[in-house]
């Protein structure tokens, strides 16, 4: 049975990367921090299968001594400080944990492998944000240009990665994932806020959203197909780079349209455009070109950005009802 480490386990793609991993008979262990509230929502229907672990990215020590006690067979690096706004908020601690963090990842797994005299594979989950405002399209070749505190810090932990797979022999991959989303995704991400708000607002439980620059372009997949991408990488003979995307680019003001459509508002009279969602640096278009994933790895995304969104608003509708019938509930029991 192989045995998988993932760092950031608790988030989005590294709950679907868990269940990935155990349809895959693997033994899973996961890092997560310690903190005065359970943060496990996204795992807890897998939480008895897995091996969960304290610990965090920027403490060095203790993470050299989980990889040497836990002695796995691959590494999956999905710990971040992942929100680009929010980057531009706190920009230290992004570094710290997002570029610093992965550097720790790499030195850690250097030493562990010399303690058990075996080989780790590692996966570095780098990100789109590295191209800025390149030209489209985006793919392995293209000269990275970040313009966040977070493109930054990913493209610090991406080189760090091409050192130690170079300087070392390590089997490191870096996965230069564009824009994914899905149910699990944080509420403070734009889709997800996109098609939270509007079921929220159909259900009356809200009247407003209030948005940055609808007419950015993006290229948006979903998150269980980019979780396949990421182990697909480890099942081969060497490691490499693979840029992961659909190939389209849809605006953030489509994603308005379709959820409020789903739920038959019109969306004009619920969105607000506030300036502060604006970041200082913005990107206009990202646009990647998954030519080299799709040959050498033989991965192709599934799940249509139509299905996505869809998909993501009647999940959405679901919560928002079910909100909608304690707060009913509540309001008639206080009478």
């Amino acid at each position: 049975m192989k045995k998988a480490l993932i760092t950031g386990i608790t988030g989005m793609d590294g709950s679907h990367l868990a269940d990935l991993l155990l349809e895959n008979d693997y033994s899973v262990h996961g890092i997560i921090r310690r903190s005065s509230t359970f943060n496990t929502g996204r795992i807890d229907h897998i939480f008895d299968r897995l091996n969960l672990h304290h610990g965090d990215v920027s403490d060095y020590s203790s993470l050299e001594n989980l990889i040497v006690e836990i002695n796995p067979d691959e590494v999956y690096n999905l710990a971040a400080q992942s929100h680009v706004k929010l980057s531009f908020d706190i920009p230290i601690y992004t570094s710290l944990v997002t570029g610093v963090g992965a550097f720790n990842v790499f030195e850690a797994v250097k030493n562990a492998q010399n303690i058990l005299g075996k080989k780790i594979k590692v996966y570095q989950a780098s990100s789109s944000e590295m191209f800025g405002n390149s030209p489209p399209p985006q793919n392995e070749n293209t000269i990275f240009c970040p313009r966040s505190p977070y493109g930054v810090s990913k493209l610090a932990a991406f080189w760090y990665a091409r050192n130690y797979r170079e300087a070392y022999d390590m089997f490191i991959s870096n996965g230069i994932l564009f824009n994914h989303s899905g149910r699990r995704r944080g509420e403070t991400f734009v889709i997800r806020k996109i098609t939270r708000a509007a079921t929220r607002i159909a259900c009356g439980l809200q009247d407003k959203v209030y948005l940055g620059n609808l007419e950015s372009q993006r290229d948006f997949g979903a998150a269980t197909d980019y979780v396949k991408a990421m182990w697909l990488m480890l099942q081969q003979n060497q490691p490499d780079d693979f840029v992961i995307a659909t190939g389209e680019t849809h605006s953030i003001k489509e994603v308005v349209k379709i959820a409020f459509e789903l739920v038959n508002l019109k969306w004009e009279n619920h969105v607000i455009i506030d300036p502060k969602y604006y970041r200082p640096t913005e990107i206009d278009v990202l646009l990647g070109d998954s030519t080299k994933a799709r040959t050498i790895l033989g991965w192709k995304p599934e799940v249509t950005f139509e299905q996505l969104i869809t998909d993501m608003t009647l999940y959405d509708l679901e919560l928002a009802k079910d909100e909608k019938f304690l707060k009913d509930n509540k309001q008639n029991g206080q009478k």
